[in-house]
């Protein structure tokens, strides 16, 4: 059964751009790839990193086999740090799996738990309360959830969740195009208030890195 991992990498962005990373994540039995690389096309884009150095770019495989799929990733990167996600996909774009960039900012954010809320009433607030909250007040047209099951490298960063947002290129220069609030100054101080006391009760207004990315997917079966 395929399991679909995300594997934050750092000293390989170069080398994840040659069709060959691809070719061999397939050969180590891939069937799905998703690369998101922090490059110059979003280097406008709202970056906040805990972890020092800063993640570069995050691969995303699904695939039977999670730990052939790391060991490819990890023989081109200086550094790597891979989950087994759970993903829920409260909004589903149909996108491109050519290969191609995909027309949009694509954020992800590292989420993790404070320690003195209990993992399932942090899921509730996030997958329940949340989720509504991050649709209506940001212009995101793909919100995926994905949570974190296990870790599958050594001295692993901890992280609990990784949040895959997409979001109009505009939004990286206009506040109002990220927020969707059409200009409206009131309306944005609006979504921006809600967004915040909502990411608040889950601990998600701090700990947290965010990595502005450019998105290529690829389907391989």
């Amino acid at each position: 059964m395929d399991s679909k991992i995300m594997v934050a990498t750092w000293g390989a962005t170069a080398s994840l751009s040659d069709p060959a990373v691809v070719v061999a994540l397939r050969d180590a039995g891939a069937r799905r790839v998703q690369l998101n690389i922090s490059d110059a096309t979003v280097a406008g884009g709202l970056r906040i990193s805990e972890l020092d150095p800063p993640i570069e770019a995050v691969v995303s495989v699904w695939t039977s086999r999670p730990d052939a799929a790391v060991a490819v990733l990890a023989a081109r990167a200086e550094r790597v740090a891979a989950w087994e996600v759970t993903t829920r996909a409260p909004l589903d774009p149909a996108l491109p799996a050519d290969g191609t960039r995909v027309d949009a900012l694509a954020n992800l954010a590292f989420l993790r738990r404070p320690a003195d809320l209990p993992r399932t009433e942090w899921l509730r607030i996030w997958l329940e309360d949340h989720t509504r909250v991050a649709i209506e007040t940001q212009a995101t047209f793909g919100y995926h959830q994905n949570i974190v099951e296990r870790a599958l490298t050594p001295d692993t960063p901890t992280v609990d969740a990784i949040v895959e947002e997409l979001f109009p290129m505009a939004a990286i220069g206009d506040v109002h195009a990220f927020y969707g609030s059409g200009g409206d100054p009131l309306e944005l101080e609006s979504r921006i208030s809600r967004m915040l006391a909502s990411v608040a009760r889950f601990g998600a207004d701090r700990d947290l890195d965010v990595v502005p990315t450019s998105r290529f997917d690829v389907k391989l079966t």
